[in-house]
């Protein structure tokens, strides 16, 4: 992209058009400010490179873009002194590398998560059955058949806890899969969502209908939905809205495997956001934004999407916070 000397576009080269999906002829005149959104790291590049008077580069540049979105580009702005002064910008799109490294981190991730929560329920399962015992023996030393309501409390709180940790420690294997319909996973989340809250939380639909069916484990993916949901009803302390959008993505990779279609989750809410101290750690296992929260649900929901071969990311900012989950489908 060639800019003049008050830093109006003159030209834009094929690559840059593709790139951006606009045309050259049609920016002719305007500034950068006019034409992109979250432009302050480019202003920014630019500005070095025009004071400098020497090439300036921008390794890792978020640019925001009509048509895409965020772009993840590195730039390099040079000075240019030919018939009178201008600036070039050269952009490198360095999205799919960022995509890759990241699923390589996710994998590693998805291990050590599921090697500590392994841990975990085996350290939290044999105490469970010496407290299950004591309730037994306790409720048969009580007089008052009133008091054996709370032994019984105990009992049943030992085998839900027991049950779950029986979940954890199951291979992965043992999933069932099956054909589903991800709108029929998303309209049970919606349900059990609102049943929780009900004033104050609006969930909108946007969805592709004619999606094909998915292979997968239904109570695992409903599971995943459901933390994702309920974490964004939660940051908005039950006040809000979120969508629930469905899409199909062609030509993806996931897991290292390139696929030809899949389906993609969107859930979207206008929140207050993932505090900046939380986004590099919160698919951890204990880590949560709440004084309440077990930071257990986003660590689980990775863990069942990566059992899938699909991805979890996040992208989020004041007033609005996007989780997709990509699922492939079969071939």
């Amino acid at each position: 992209m060639l800019l003049d000397a008050e830093l109006h576009i003159v030209y834009l080269n094929p690559a840059a058009e593709n790139l951006f999906e606009i045309g050259g002829k049609n920016l002719q005149g305007l500034t950068v400010q006019q034409v992109f959104i979250h432009t302050e790291q480019l202003a920014s590049a630019m500005q070095q490179a025009v004071h400098s008077h020497a090439s300036y580069i921008e390794h890792d540049m978020t640019l925001g873009t009509h048509a895409h979105g965020k772009l993840h580009l590195r730039c390099a702005a040079t000075p240019l002194q030919l018939n009178e002064p201008g600036l070039m910008l050269e952009f490198h799109l360095i999205d799919r590398t960022l995509k890759l490294a990241r699923e390589e981190q996710m994998l590693d991730q998805t291990q050590a998560n599921r090697l500590l929560l392994r841990n975990l329920a085996h350290e939290i399962k044999n105490p469970l059955g010496g407290i299950r015992g004591a309730a037994q023996l306790l409720e048969q030393e009580l007089e008052k058949p009133g008091l054996r309501e709370y032994t019984q409390v105990i009992i049943q709180e030992a085998d839900r806890l027991r049950g779950l940790m029986e979940k954890l420690l199951t291979p992965q294997n043992a999933a069932h899969h099956s054909a589903l319909n991800i709108h029929e996973v998303l309209e049970r989340v919606r349900s059990v969502v609102l049943a929780e809250l009900p004033e104050g939380l609006t969930i909108r639909r946007d969805y592709d209908i004619s999606l094909p069916a998915l292979i997968g484990d239904k109570e695992q993916l409903i599971q995943v939905m459901l933390n994702i949901v309920r974490n964004a009803a939660q940051a908005m302390q039950g006040k809000g809205r979120i969508i629930l959008r469905t899409r199909i993505a062609r030509q993806v990779t996931l897991m290292r495997r390139r696929h030809r279609l899949a389906v993609l989750v969107q859930i979207i809410d206008n929140g207050p956001g993932i505090p900046e101290e939380l986004r590099d750690k919160i698919f951890y296992p204990l880590v949560s934004g709440r004084a309440d929260g077990h930071g257990l649900g986003l660590t689980l929901a990775q863990d069942f999407v990566s059992q899938h071969q699909g991805t979890i990311e996040f992208d989020s900012e004041l007033g609005r916070t996007c989780f997709s989950v990509m699922l492939p489908l079969p071939s």
